[in-house]
């Protein structure tokens, strides 16, 4: 039996592929990802952190708007401490919805990933030339905006048509961040050239981790010969197997991508809020109860795994 298959890429393990390094001999790229999204009311996409009979209720429409009232606003805040550029993947209904979010991005010289108009819509359904339609808007709105073309894109909802990808290369993207099957880019097969792909971890998507997979936190924990570890915190189910972050992966370091990777080490401006700055304490998460990290097996070619036993109210 053969399954069908897309023919965007074809099968690689992570084990097999030449070893290589990011500039600088830096062995792990990470990029900070923000979405932000604008939603009509009472149309088109709900949410499932409600009954089905709520997707579309009011509290779940403010829900989402919390997010752009207040959330980004103590990121930004927070990014601008750490000094940490993020790229946010943004709607450009936003930029009627919320035109301040835009200005403090620009500000901060972060980068704007095309994201459709709105979350209300997926494009999954589109015809060949409404896509098209839509992605040229898109286009065009952020280029009138900051100045320059968007290269890379986030469908609403990851949704996409059969021609998404050959729309998107075609409109000259570079990148797009729909598809999450590896740690690493992947170069995408379309009808007019390559597109890549750049990973995007959807099982840490707040809606996902917090909402359907039920993570409670993500405690970092520290062992000899000082390791560090991510051992997630899922409330009601089996312990997490963590991999060690700082050792070695044969075939290359996970990578989680990032249009900022050429841009590591580059500093940013740091305003300062237009908000009265609330005290220090007010603008972080509480301390989470410590999670309790024990070392259970090592497995060959250095990769140090761990089983996270994580006590809720217990450190």
């Amino acid at each position: 039996m053969t399954l069908p298959t897309h023919g965007r890429y074809d099968y690689s393990s992570i084990t097999t592929r030449p070893d290589y390094t990011w500039p600088n001999g830096a062995r792990l790229a990470v990029y900070v990802a923000v979405n932000i999204e604008a939603f009509g009311f009472g149309v088109g996409k709900g949410v499932a952190i409600a009954p089905p009979d709520q997707a579309m209720s009011a509290s779940v429409y403010s829900w989402r708007d919390y997010g752009n009232r207040v959330g980004v606003w103590r990121l930004f805040d927070l990014f601008d401490e750490l000094d940490l550029p993020v790229e946010a993947q943004m709607n450009v209904e936003v930029y009627q919805a919320a035109p301040d979010i835009p200005e403090r991005l620009r500000k901060r010289g972060d980068e704007i990933v095309a994201h459709g108009v709105t979350n209300s819509e997926g494009q999954e359904h589109m015809r060949e030339d409404q896509e098209n339609d839509m992605i040229a808007r898109v286009t065009a709105t952020i280029e009138k905006h900051e100045g320059r073309r968007p290269i890379g894109w986030m469908s609403p909802w990851l949704s996409n048509s059969p021609v998404t990808l050959d729309l998107l290369q075609e409109a000259g993207y570079h990148y797009t961040m729909d598809w999450t099957m590896d740690d690493q880019p992947v170069w995408l097969r379309t009808r007019g050239g390559r597109l890549l792909s750049m990973p995007y971890p959807i099982e840490v998507n707040d809606t996902r981790g917090i909402v359907w997979y039920k993570q409670l936190r993500a405690r970092v924990c520290r062992h000899d010969r000082g390791s560090v570890r991510r051992a997630p915190a899922p409330v009601g189910a089996p312990a997490a197997r963590v991999p060690d972050l700082a050792a070695p992966v044969r075939g290359g370091p996970a990578v989680s991508p990032a249009a900022a990777a050429a841009r590591a080490g580059a500093r940013r401006p740091s305003p300062r809020s237009h908000l009265a700055r609330a005290p220090r304490r007010d603008l972080r998460p509480r301390r989470a109860p410590a999670a309790r990290c024990r070392p259970r097996k090592r497995v060959r070619g250095g990769l140090a795994i761990e089983r996270a036993t994580v006590e809720k109210g217990k450190g």
